[in-house]
């Protein structure tokens, strides 16, 4: 049998073919159509299922939020390191970098973490020098996980508890924080070389601190500074001219022209022309052209580095008073001579049947006759003329001063040991009381001889001017 196969002429050809194109298209367009469907379904079931709760930790202001806030996270991106929040009360979305929020958790446990960072909310910081460090915890020697820029602003989290750093051997002020920077990197970092202030106030602050470091820097060279061991004298008000001495310190030449430093310990007077000071770090000043530099504690504490030619750097810490050492001393040697002047005042002449006749004189100088038992017992020394002059220049503790006045320091002409005595004003007399075998090393009297000898001076009731003249013979035993 034949069959007959029918054939297709080209148009019939073009025809059906054209129809499987079609459908081709359609259904390609269907899938799309799908697609978009699906994943945009899938974005709005995303960004309307929160993932939790984040507190904010750096602010945004653009979007009127501050660090602190609670806000929602609906999506993470760890492809592009972001979180997607919302605005709370709004329906805005926008995308933030993983560091600038919290890892998001239930809101109870975020208001929880937001009490954490309450303290310092709104509170950034203004780095003072380059190279400042941010450290893996609150220990100056601990890993350095970023170094900070000059002027580079920094969020402060909350504060910790570490170790001040030391300089000079003193703790530096301040307090450890833990810190974010601008990239994320989160650490310790010590407040000293810091300038915290509130963002709400932020280009009021930065624009004080530069006024206030001025203005700091202006009263300090400004001032007289003194070594500070002068610092706990003055305050206990028993100045020791021993140590108190006007002629060291550090002058920093602003107003003279010359800066100079002169202490005792360790032994240096070196002088430059006073130049400029140039800000080196935070609170860190180079004397232009000269081998100090200063670094500014407070208002009323610096410390003066010297390098001497070697390049061997020695510091000294130095302070300032309100009032002026000069002044200081001045007043401290009218209150001694006011102390010799009531005891003149009171005798001048005092006698004792064992210890000979003691006449206190003008201009501090005093004569004694007949002591010839204090020179056998050691306490005056031999060979000693009977004259000399007498000097109110040691304190005593509080326990000895319910019984004492103070110290009466002897200076025999032919002696050059001094002999102390305690002494206390009687109703009738003077009482005198030996030091000899107490080492007086600190300018205190802090308790009285083991086995002291105490003699008694009743007041002399005769003429003042009979008494001066017969005080000048000398008794042969004092000789």
């Amino acid at each position: 049998m034949i069959v007959s196969i029918p054939i297709l002429d080209k148009n019939e050809k073009e025809f059906k073919s054209s129809c499987k194109c079609a459908t081709v298209l359609a259904m390609k367009l269907k899938l799309r159509l799908f697609l978009a469907v699906f994943f945009a379904g899938m974005l709005l079931t995303s960004c309307s299922n929160i993932m939790g709760y984040g507190v904010l930790l750096w602010s945004l202001p653009e979007k009127n939020l501050s660090d602190g806030a609670i806000v929602p996270v609906y999506i993470l991106s760890n492809i592009n390191n972001v979180y997607v929040i919302g605005i709370p009360g709004t329906d805005e979305k926008i995308e933030i970098p993983l560091w600038q929020i919290t890892s998001p958790e239930s809101k109870k446990k975020a208001i929880q973490k937001q009490a954490v960072y309450a303290e310092y909310q709104h509170k950034y910081a203004k780095v003072m020098y380059d190279g400042l460090p941010i450290r893996e915890d609150v220990v100056n020697t601990s890993n350095q996980v970023y170094r900070l820029r000059r002027d580079e602003i920094i969020k402060v989290l909350y504060k910790g508890e570490g170790q001040s750093p030391m300089t000079g051997g003193q703790p530096l002020p301040g307090d450890w924080f833990k810190v974010l920077a601008s990239d994320g990197t989160s650490g310790w970092c010590f407040s000293y070389n810091l300038k915290i202030f509130d963002e709400r106030e932020q280009d009021v602050a930065v624009e004080q601190v530069q006024k206030e470091d001025d203005t700091v820097l202006q009263s300090v060279l400004a001032k007289r500074w003194w070594p500070e061991n002068y610092a706990p004298l003055i305050k206990a008000d028993t100045i020791n001219l021993e140590i108190i001495k006007q002629e060291y310190g550090f002058i920093t030449g602003a107003v003279s022209g010359i800066t100079r430093l002169n202490m005792p310990d360790p032994a240096l007077n070196v002088s430059a022309p006073f130049v400029g000071v140039t800000n080196v770090n935070a609170n860190v000043y180079k004397f232009t052209d000269s081998p100090f530099t200063m670094t500014i504690r407070n208002e009323n504490v610096i410390v003066i580095q010297y390098t001497n030619e070697k390049g061997m750097p020695t510091s000294y810490t130095l302070v300032a008073f309100s009032d002026s050492v000069d002044n200081i001393i001045a007043k401290e040697l009218a209150r001694r001579q006011s102390v010799y002047n009531t005891i003149v005042g009171f005798g001048p002449e005092f006698r004792s049947s064992n210890y000979g006749i003691l006449n206190f004189l003008d201009d501090n100088k005093f004569t004694w006759n007949g002591y010839s038992k204090l020179v056998t017992s050691k306490i005056i020394p031999s060979g000693t003329n009977g004259q000399g002059s007498i000097a109110v220049k040691y304190f005593i503790s509080k326990n000895i001063g319910v019984t004492f006045d103070g110290v009466l320091t002897f200076s025999f002409d032919k002696s050059n040991k001094e002999v102390n005595f305690l002494y206390k004003i009687e109703a009738d007399g003077l009482r005198l009381e030996s030091l000899s075998s107490y080492q007086i090393k600190t300018g205190f009297v802090e308790s009285r001889d083991t086995n002291p000898l105490v003699m008694f001076f009743a007041k002399s009731v005769t003429d003042n001017v009979n008494t001066q003249n017969s005080a000048k013979s000398t008794d042969e035993a004092g000789n």
